[in-house]
């Protein structure tokens, strides 16, 4: 090859085999093996085709042997023999139908197998015919969701984006670098998407200013997380980081960064109204400065307050630059914009896991971990009987682990610890516990783990079932989506709000990145339905309690205050917040 692959290059041909392997009926671990592998290699902060050459591709996490002698083929050759051998057992557009959602490489070699379906197009023909229907386990729901995804192209690969952690990291990495590279007086900002504390993103922006501009942008070139540079002046430089992932480094003068970084901080929407009420003033707002008709003068600002100062708005925090209300919130004086939660107004967790189900450290790990993080009370809710994963808790264990988390609550001071658990909520609505055994708890979480593909009114009928159970705290990540892997099941927010409402059952803002369920949007929209928010870190090992974070920064998206958050009052108040108060 001309060029080293880039690291998403490689990615997407270890993903490709790991979907030829699974068509080929290869067993699960395998085609886990190079999905993961794929993962670790788009993430990976230096140019895995350079390590492969130097044998030491094994360096990253899921790569072994084999896996380094396929990537050193594919970086000499541009093929992966392997892949070759499989892509001929199988028509080449197959791979295509296996990228539909709801499909797979799996359920795509049924359709192949039981109706010659080779292709999006056929595939299209046969759910048209109603020909999908007859293949077990395939419904009329299913015809139409494929119906609907050709239709909005969704077969189509989308551009990659990353999760905001990762984001944030990758970012922090590139402004240490560049500030190492062009001196101690260079300032460098993160902006964009990622500054909004958005669930994903597909760039990273950033904003710096310095004596020597030109020097800070071909800074850019020197970086080890820099795959390619594709521009560089004075003004700035564009590159891509070893994933594929787009950097926009964007330098301006000190007097002028306010301006710069309020702009390439967003959203469009958010500018797009800034500019407009600006106009009515017979003022212009540009990255440049601010423009003023009326004298013909150009001011530029060293501070973002600056430049809301100078058309009269309080400053708005970039969570809530969204073009939902901010501008006219932040009018005279700011007095409609919230005081927005913070991490540290956060008094306790309500949602973690032990070794008892999935987690990876013991109840007094936790109660210890949680502590040291200035937490007045944790509760320990390990899944519970029937939750589809395995690791599950049954009746006779739940009774044993209220006794251990007594026991350690009594020798661990400084934080109350409660016996809880997160409660699968059957189809039905009704829980996997009896209520003798629930009523044992200091705390219920009830969450949906199976079943995902309900109508909307089966759904909420399962949950609402859910929330007026008079032992249920709060539901755990009520829609049910992975951010970027699975969309929420189907669900009538509204009606679900009004129900957690009027049953002072609280709603989880759940902070896994992966997650971040409710959603912004639909958090905002729970408060003023009058519902009551927890924000858990649902932590699988003492690290991911840290997890708390990314549940804030959703909550900050939503406009929330520590009054709209439950887990932010102290013991004394939160206790008797909860179903289970009992005087």
């Amino acid at each position: 090859m001309d060029r080293e692959p880039s690291n998403a290059v490689i990615a997407e041909a270890l993903e490709e085999l790991g979907n030829l392997y699974e068509l080929d009926g290869a067993i699960v671990h395998r085609v886990l093996a190079y999905r993961k592998a794929a993962r670790a290699v788009r993430e990976a902060p230096v140019s895995v085709a350079a390590l492969a050459r130097e044998g030491r591709a094994t360096e990253v996490p899921g790569i072994g042997k084999t896996l380094q002698e396929k990537i050193l083929a594919l970086a000499q050759t541009g093929t992966i023999p392997a892949a070759e051998k499989l892509r001929a057992k199988f028509p080449p557009t197959l791979i295509e139908v296996t990228r539909l959602p709801g499909l797979g490489p799996k359920r795509a070699r049924l359709l192949y197998s039981e109706l010659g379906i080779d292709s999006l197009q056929a595939l299209r023909e046969a759910a048209l015919a109603q020909r999908l229907r007859t293949v077990h386990g395939f419904s009329e729901k299913f015809e139409q969701g494929v119906l609907a995804a050709l239709q909005e192209g969704v077969g189509e690969r989308p551009a990659p984006r990353l999760l905001l952690p990762r984001a944030i990291d990758i970012g922090q990495a590139l402004i240490d670098g560049l500030r190492q590279q062009a001196g101690e007086h260079t300032r460098v900002e993160l902006a964009g998407s990622a500054r909004r504390m958005v669930d994903s993103v597909k760039d990273i922006d950033l904003v710096a200013s310095g004596p020597n501009p030109l020097q800070i942008s071909s800074s850019l070139t020197k970086l080890d997380l820099i795959e390619s540079v594709s521009s560089v002046s004075a003004t700035g430089a564009r590159g891509r980081i070893h994933s594929g992932l787009p950097v926009d480094l964007r330098v301006a003068t000190p007097e002028q960064f306010g301006n710069l970084l309020q702009h390439f901080t967003g959203s469009q929407a958010h500018n797009a109204a800034l500019r407009e009420a600006a106009v009515r003033r017979g003022l212009h707002v540009s990255e440049h400065g601010i423009l003023d008709d009326a004298t013909g003068t150009v001011q530029t600002c060293a501070s973002e307050q600056q430049v809301y100062e100078r058309l009269d708005l309080a400053y708005i925090p970039p969570e809530l630059r969204e073009d939902r209300g901010e501008l006219q919130a932040a009018a005279a004086d700011g007095k409609g914009l919230p005081t927005l939660i913070c991490e540290g107004d956060i008094k306790g967790d309500l949602h973690c896991h032990t070794v008892a189900s999935d987690g990876r450290n013991t109840i007094e790990e936790m109660a210890l971990a949680a502590r040291a993080r200035g937490y007045e009370y944790l509760a320990i809710t390990d899944h519970s009987a029937s939750h589809g994963f395995g690791n599950h808790v049954s009746a006779a264990t739940l009774r044993e682990q209220i006794e251990r988390v007594a026991d350690v609550n009594e020798r661990v001071e400084g934080i109350r610890l409660l016996a809880g658990s997160e409660v699968n909520i059957l189809p039905d609505g009704t829980l996997d516990y009896d209520d003798e055994l629930l009523a044992a708890l200091d705390w219920v979480i009830a969450s949906v783990h199976t079943a995902f593909s309900m109508s909307e009114q089966a759904m909420t009928a399962r949950v609402i079932a859910a929330i007026e159970h008079p032992l249920v705290d709060a539901i755990g990540h009520p829609t049910g989506r992975l951010i970027e892997r699975r969309a929420p099941y189907s669900l009538d927010l509204e009606a679900i709000f009004a129900a957690a409402a009027r049953t002072q059952t609280m709603i989880e803002i759940n902070a896994n990145p992966d997650r971040r369920d409710l959603s912004d949007v639909h958090a905002r929209s729970a408060v003023k339905a009058g519902a009551r928010i927890v924000i858990n870190s649902d932590a699988h090992r003492t690290e991911t309690l840290g997890l708390m974070r990314w549940g804030v920064a959703t909550a900050r998206r939503a406009w929330l205050r520590a009054a709209d958050v439950a887990n932010t009052q102290p013991w004394e108040r939160f206790a008797k917040l909860r179903k289970h108060y009992r005087g």
